[in-house]
């Protein structure tokens, strides 16, 4: 169980980095967009943080991706 947590954890990470470059936004603007510190944008990207609900929202928001597209990473685990 807990393996798959951080599989999860990462394949999450490695989806939030994506969907991030793709729109060329840095860590920086998108913790600033969430009013959230830039240290916790980045162990989400590394996979050793676990967001909230309201967190995933708020991303999915600053990202203008629905909340389904952001935690679409199956294909990553």
């Amino acid at each position: 169980m807990a393996k798959n947590r951080t599989n999860i954890s990462i394949a999450f990470g490695n989806r939030l980095r994506e969907l991030r470059q793709q729109r060329n936004m840095s860590q920086e603007e998108l913790a600033n967009k969430i009013d959230t510190p830039i240290s916790q944008i980045s162990r989400m990207e590394r996979g050793e943080g676990n967001p909230t609900l309201h967190t995933l929202f708020e991303i999915s928001t600053a990202l203008k991706v629905d909340l389904k597209e952001l935690i679409d990473f199956n294909h990553s685990i």
